[in-house]
């Protein structure tokens, strides 16, 4: 859908602008020179996502990692100017990465679509936005969908959303929406049933630290890494915390391209030369013409330039035709029945 056999590794930007644009720039920068294949942004504003009010269920947070932030402030901290977006897409293609996003909103679908994004994302509380997802279906693009916050019953929604409008480009991500997440919380065996129940490609959205769940994931048949990168985690910002820095991304990069290699593909081959490493059926004394196969004149021994071993109680008994010394690979040309 969108790779070939490599895994698409995504780098999010998230909130790690930290409303600075040259910092943004040079964060896409790095992104590149870590190895990602993509990054993604997310494009909404403070109303895409809440409502302005610090009271109720729009209170402060009074635990985790954004403790004190009413939902409102938080999106307005976290959101990236939309006059940035199209600029940031033209380095991001300079530089040879995918640029997408994920919209919160129809007007945020439009603004996109001005952009000419070639993929979306869905994120995991949006998945039940059902008018955001058939909006995005209709641009018939392919369509990442993070399934943090699913239960089955979500997921075959989605798929059956998007499969009725035409678009059946759709990548599921398992996630663990916590931020950060642990090691034991990601579940990762979840990525085979996912691919077998829905039929579909399957990555991961990982946002525990270092590398392991992603490199685990790829091993299990994930086709998407998705990843927060951040220049410095000294840098602070609403997710600056459970991002990767530049170096760590790369590590994961090179790892993942390591597993891909060790993949390989399915194959029971074995060369000529292996073949001959294996045993076979040598003569282990002197023979003469005339002489009875024994299990004293005849063994089983390595290399494998003799006669097969599944022979070996078939030529039991039988006499040698010719002369043969110690060591010699048995031949079928070397046995009589008299």
């Amino acid at each position: 859908m969108i790779q070939n056999k490599r895994t698409f590794i995504v780098a999010e930007l998230s909130a790690n602008h930290n409303n600075d644009y040259d910092l943004t720039v040079k964060t896409i920068e790095a992104m590149a020179k870590a190895g990602a294949d993509a990054v993604k942004i997310q494009t909404y504003k403070p109303a895409s996502l809440t409502v302005d009010l610090n009271t109720g269920y729009f209170a402060p947070r009074t635990e985790g990692l954004w403790k004190d932030y009413t939902p409102w402030q938080l999106y307005s901290e976290a959101t990236m100017p939309y006059e940035w977006q199209p600029k940031l897409k033209r380095i991001a293609d300079k530089l040879g990465l995918i640029f997408f996003s994920s919209p919160f909103d129809k007007e945020g679908v439009d603004f996109l679509e001005t952009m000419n994004v070639p993929l979306y994302k869905i994120a995991s509380p949006e998945i039940t936005d059902i008018p955001l997802v058939e909006y995005v279906a209709l641009k018939n693009k392919p369509i990442i969908v993070s399934t943090g916050l699913a239960e089955i019953e979500d997921i075959r929604l989605i798929l059956t959303i998007c499969r009725n409008l035409g678009n059946n480009q759709i990548t599921l991500l398992k996630c663990t929406s916590q931020y950060p997440a642990t090691i034991e919380e990601a579940n990762l065996s979840t990525i085979p049933d996912m691919k077998k129940r829905f039929g579909v490609d399957v990555g991961i959205s990982d946002h525990t630290m270092g590398h392991i769940v992603p490199v685990v994931a790829v091993a299990l048949g994930a086709t998407v890494v998705e990843k927060h990168f951040t220049l410095d985690r000294k840098l602070g910002g609403v997710d600056a915390t459970f991002s990767m820095e530049p170096h760590e991304f790369k590590e994961m990069v090179d790892a993942i391209r390591q597993v891909e290699s060790a993949l390989g593909k399915v194959t029971y081959e074995v060369s000529e030369k292996d073949k001959n490493r294996r045993r076979s059926l040598f003569t282990t004394e002197d023979m003469k013409a005339g002489d009875i196969i024994t299990e004293q004149n005849v063994r089983s021994v390595r290399p494998g330039y003799g006669l097969h071993p599944k022979y070996y109680r078939q030529i039991l008994g039988k006499h040698i035709n010719s002369n043969v010394s110690k060591g010699t690979p048995l031949n079928m040309k070397f046995i009589s029945d008299n």
